[in-house]
C-alpha cells in the first residue's frame, strides 16, 4: 500500500475522546504507534516537493478532485502536516486548501499541483527572505559593534560668571581624532541675533591657538532673566567649533560686552568630524525605518528598534553616545503610561459585553443603514477628541466599531482608518486634544498664546476643515462596495476565524511534545473552518438579504451584557479617569498627569472587579504596539539629537526671510504649514514641534524679520497635527488603532492606510492653508 493510502485513509469521523481528524483506520496504520510516530516532525526525510505524492491518486494522479475529495483530503490535512519536516509546510498546505476553493463551478484543479505551485513560489520568497535576513543581521551587527566600541558621553557641567575680560573655560590639545569641540551654554541667554543696540548685553565665545582665532559666537543677554536669577527662565544653546590642524592646543574664551557679570553653566563635547555628515546619516536612518515598514519586510515594531539602534550608532560614532539613563528618559513614559492604563481598563470593559451591546444600539440607531453609521462615528471620534486625548478616544471607541462592522458585514479596516483621520482632526481644535498644541501652549503661554487665544484660531478653522473632510470621504468611498465586505457575513465570520486560529499557532512555540500536539490542533481546526467554508460558499453563493427587524432580532439574542456587575463598576472607574482627564488641563490642583490617571484607574478596576486571570488580562495589551512607541520616541529623540529637526527649522526659516517683506506674513504661513503637515506625515510631530518653538520665536523676535507670533504658530498646529494623517506612524492614534484592529484579527498596512490618509492630509492641509491666509493675510487677524 502506498503512502498516500496510508494518509487519505484518515477516517473524517470522530471517536469518543479523540479529536476530529486525527482516527486513522488501524487496519492501514503501521503499527499500534502509528499515530505518535506521525506526530514526530522529522520522522520522515520528505520536503514539499516530494510531498504532493501524498495527495496523488494511485490511478490518475492530475485528475481533478470532487468536493467529496476536497473536504476528506481537508480532514487529513493535519496528518500530512505533520509527517513534513519543515513547520512552514504546514502553512503552504493550509494555504493550498484555501486557494483550492476559489475555483469556478466547484471544478477543483489536483491539490498535487496547487502544492507544486506553492512551493515553486515559496522557493523565490525564501532566496528573497534569506537576502533580507543577510543584509538586516549585517547591519545590526555593525550598529552593535559602533555603540560597543565608544563609550558613554557623561555632560560634565561646569560654572562661570562671564564679565568683560576674557576668562578662558576650555583648554586642551589638539586631537586628531575629535577636532570638534560642541559648547553648551545655559544661562539667562535669547536667541543668537548678531545686532547690535545701544542697550544691548552680549556674550562672545571665541575659539583660539597659537595660529587660529575663530570669529566667535554671539548671544544676547535676556536682560529681565539675569534680573530675576536665580528664578529666571534659563535658556540652552550650543555651538560646534573647528580645531585647526595647525595648532598644538585649543582655547576657549568667553566674555561679555560690558562690566555687569552673568552666571553661566557650560559643558564641551570633543566630536568626531563625522558630525559634518549628521544630516545625510539621520535622513538615511529615517529612510531606512520607512522602507522596512512601507515593504512590510519586518514589523513596524522592529523596524523601529532598528532604526532606534542605527540612530544611537550614528551618535556614538560622532562620539555622542547617550548613556542608558538619557535613552530611558528619551521615552515619553506619560504616553506609554496612559497606553498601558486604557488597555487594561479596555480589556477588563470587553468581558462586560459592553462593545457588542453598544455595536446593536448603533445599529438601531441609524436603522442598519451604512452611511448614517459611519457619519456617526465620524462625528463622534471628532467631537470626543476635542477633549480627550485622541488615543484615550480610539483606545475606547475601536473595539465597538470592530464588532458594528463584523454585524453589518462591513469592512473594519475602512471604518477604522475613517475614524482615526476624524479623530486627529478632531484633536486639532483644542489645545488639549493633540499633543503638539499642548506644547505650544505649555511653552508660549508667557508670550500670549493661552488655551483661550489658541482654541479660538483654531476651533472655527476645524469646523471648515471637517465638513471638507467629510465630503472627501463621501467622494473618496463613493462606491459602496469599497465600505463593505465582499464576502458574505456567513464567510467573512469563518474568514476571520480562520485567521485566527493560524496566528495562534504560527505564535505557538514548539518545545514539548505537548506543544507540538496544540500546534496541530490548532492547524486543525483551521482546516476544518476551511471545509466549512467550501461547503458554504459551494450550497450557498450569496447570502440572503435579512429584513431590519430580523436582524436585529438576532442580534438582540446574541449580544447582551454579559456582567452588570462588573459593568457597573467599569462604568464607575471610566468616569472617574474621563472627569479626570478633563480637569487635568484646567485644574491647576492635580499634580498628576494623564498616564497617572490612567494607571491609577486600571488599578482601582483591577481591584474592586476582583478578576483572579490577570494573566487573561495582561495578554490583551498591545505590547507590541508599547515597545513600538517606546522605539519610536528614542528614535526620534536620536534624530533630533542629530539636529535634523533643526537643520528643517533653518531651511525653513532661511526661506521664509528670502521673501519680500509685502508677502513675507503670506509666505510664511504657507510655508509653515505645509512643512510642518508633510515633516509630520513622516517623523513624530511631537519632537518636530518642540524643535520649531525656538525657531518660530527667533522669527518673531527679529525686527528685520517683522512677524507675529501668533500666525506662525497657529499655522504650525495645524500643520504638525493634520500632517499626522499622512502615514500610518504619523500619529500616536494611527498606531493604536492599527494594533487593536491586528488584535481583532485585521491587519492595517502602512499602504491601506497612506492611500485614504494622505489624500485626507493634502486636502485638510489645503483648507486649513485657506483658513489662515484669510484670517492672517485678509482680515488681519493677529491680534492675541
Amino acid at each position: 500500500m502506498s503512502s498516500s493510502d496510508h494518509l487519505l485513509s484518515a477516517s473524517p469521523t470522530k471517536r469518543a475522546g479523540e479529536p476530529m481528524g486525527l482516527h486513522i483506520n488501524p487496519s492501514r496504520s503501521r503499527g499500534p504507534s502509528a499515530t505518535s510516530e506521525m506526530m514526530k516532525p522529522r520522522q520522515t526525510p520528505s520536503r514539499l516537493p516530494s510531498s504532493t505524492s501524498f495527495l496523488s491518486s494511485p490511478t490518475s494522479p492530475m485528475s481533478p478532485l470532487t468536493d467529496d475529495d476536497v473536504f476528506a483530503a481537508g480532514e487529513s490535512a493535519p496528518l500530512i502536516c505533520k509527517n513534513l519536516r519543515d513547520p512552514e509546510d504546514s502553512a503552504v498546505l493550509m494555504e493550498a486548501f484555501s486557494h483550492s476553493s476559489r475555483s469556478d463551478g466547484g471544478s477543483l484543479s489536483s491539490l498535487s499541483t496547487i502544492i507544486f505551485d506553492t512551493a515553486i513560489k515559496k522557493g523565490g520568497a525564501y532566496w528573497l527572505q534569506t537576502i533580507k535576513i543577510i543584509i538586516l543581521f549585517g547591519i545590526t551587527v555593525l550598529c552593535c559593534a559602533t555603540v560597543v566600541k565608544y563609550p558613554e558621553q557623561e555632560e560634565d557641567l561646569h560654572e562661570v560668571i562671564a564679565r568683560v575680560t576674557p576668562q578662558v573655560i576650555y583648554s586642551k590639545s589638539y586631537d586628531n581624532d575629535y577636532p570638534i569641540l560642541q559648547l553648551n551654554l545655559i544661562g539667562p541667554l535669547s536667541e543668537k541675533n548678531t545686532s547690535n543696540t545701544n542697550n544691548s548685553l552680549d556674550i562672545e565665545v571665541k575659539i583660539s591657538s597659537a595660529k587660529v582665532n575663530d570669529s566667535g559666537w554671539l548671544l544676547r543677554v535676556n536682560r529681565t532673566a539675569l534680573q530675576n536669577m536665580p528664578s529666571g527662565q534659563l535658556a540652552t544653546f550650543h555651538h560646534e567649533f573647528r580645531c585647526s590642524s595647525q595648532a598644538s592646543d585649543c582655547n576657549i574664551t568667553v566674555r561679555t560686552g560690558s562690566e555687569e557679570a552673568v552666571p553661566l553653566v557650560y559643558s564641551v563635547h570633543q566630536l568626531s568630524t563625522q558630525l559634518d555628515h549628521e544630516i545625510v546619516y539621520a535622513a538615511l536612518i529615517l529612510c531606512f525605518v520607512y522602507v522596512l515598514i512601507i515593504f512590510e519586510l519586518v514589523h513596524r515594531t522592529l523596524a523601529a528598534m532598528l532604526g532606534a539602534l542605527a540612530a544611537i550608532a550614528v551618535l556614538s560614532a560622532i562620539n555622542q553616545r547617550p548613556s542608558t539613563e538619557t535613552i530611558i528618559g528619551w521615552m515619553e513614559m506619560e504616553t506609554l503610561m496612559l497606553l498601558f492604563g486604557m488597555m487594561i481598563i479596555v480589556a477588563v470593559v470587553s468581558d462586560t459585553g459592553i462593545f457588542d451591546f453598544s455595536a446593536l444600539k448603533a445599529y438601531q440607531l441609524a436603522e442598519g443603514k451604512v452611511w448614517p453609521l459611519v457619519t456617526l462615528l465620524c462625528i463622534f471620534s471628532a467631537v470626543v477628541s476635542a477633549f480627550l486625548d485622541n488615543v484615550t478616544t480610539i483606545l475606547l471607541l475601536a473595539p465597538v466599531t470592530i464588532r458594528l462592522c463584523e454585524v453589518l458585514n462591513l469592512e473594519p479596516r475602512v471604518i477604522l482608518i475613517a475614524e482615526v483621520l476624524f479623530s486627529n482632526i478632531g484633536g486639532t481644535a483644542t489645545a488639549i486634544g493633540d499633543p503638539p498644541n499642548v506644547i505650544i501652549v505649555g511653552q508660549l503661554e508667557s508670550d500670549g498664546i493661552t488655551f483661550t487665544v489658541f482654541t479660538a484660531h483654531m476651533v472655527i478653522g476645524i469646523i471648515l476643515i471637517t465638513f471638507v473632510a467629510y465630503g472627501f470621504l463621501r467622494f473618496y468611498y463613493r462606491n459602496m462596495e469599497q465600505l463593505s465586505n465582499p464576502d458574505p457575513p456567513e464567510i467573512a465570520e469563518l474568514n476571520h476565524e480562520i485567521q485566527i486560529w493560524r496566528r495562534a499557532a504560527s505564535r505557538l512555540v514548539v518545545v514539548t511534545r505537548e506543544e507540538t500536539l496544540m500546534r496541530a490542533l490548532f492547524l486543525q481546526k483551521a482546516v476544518e473552518l476551511e471545509n466549512l467554508k467550501n461547503k458554504t460558499i459551494h450550497r450557498k453563493r450569496k447570502a440572503d438579504k435579512k429584513d431590519l427587524n430580523a436582524t436585529l432580532r438576532q442580534l438582540e439574542r446574541e449580544y447582551q451584557i454579559k456582567d452588570m456587575s462588573l459593568l457597573i463598576k467599569c462604568g464607575f472607574v471610566l468616569l472617574t479617569c474621563l472627569v479626570f482627564f478633563f480637569m487635568y488641563s484646567f485644574v491647576s490642583s492635580i499634580h498628576i498627569g494623564l498616564g497617572w490617571i490612567a494607571v491609577l484607574g486600571a488599578m482601582w478596576l483591577l481591584v474592586i472587579a476582583d478578576t483572579s486571570d490577570l494573566e487573561s488580562i495582561l495578554h490583551r495589551v498591545e505590547w507590541s504596539t508599547l515597545l513600538f512607541f517606546g522605539a519610536l520616541f528614542i528614535l526620534m529623540e536620536a534624530l533630533a539629537e542629530l539636529h535634523l529637526m533643526e537643520w528643517i527649522g533653518e531651511q525653513m526659516r532661511d526661506l521664509i526671510i528670502n521673501v519680500d517683506a509685502e508677502y513675507r506674513l503670506t509666505a510664511a504661513v504657507v510655508i509653515i504649514v505645509w512643512v510642518s503637515a508633510l515633516a509630520s506625515s513622516f517623523i513624530d510631530n511631537i519632537p518636530y514641534t518642540t524643535a520649531m518653538i525656538p525657531v518660530l520665536k527667533q522669527l518673531s523676535d527679529d525686527v528685520d524679520v517683522d512677524l507675529q507670533l501668533l500666525p506662525l504658530v497657529i499655522a504650525l498646529a495645524f500643520g504638525a497635527c493634520l500632517g499626522g494623517n499622512g502615514t500610518l506612524i504619523g500619529a500616536s492614534a494611527n498606531v493604536v488603532c492599527a494594533g487593536i484592529a491586528e488584535q481583532h484579527g485585521y491587519t492595517i498596512s502602512f499602504k491601506q492606510f497612506f492611500k485614504v490618509g494622505f489624500p485626507m492630509m493634502l486636502v485638510t492641509t489645503l483648507t486649513a492653508t485657506v483658513y489662515l491666509l484669510i484670517c492672517h493675510s485678509a482680515i488681519k487677524w493677529n491680534s492675541i
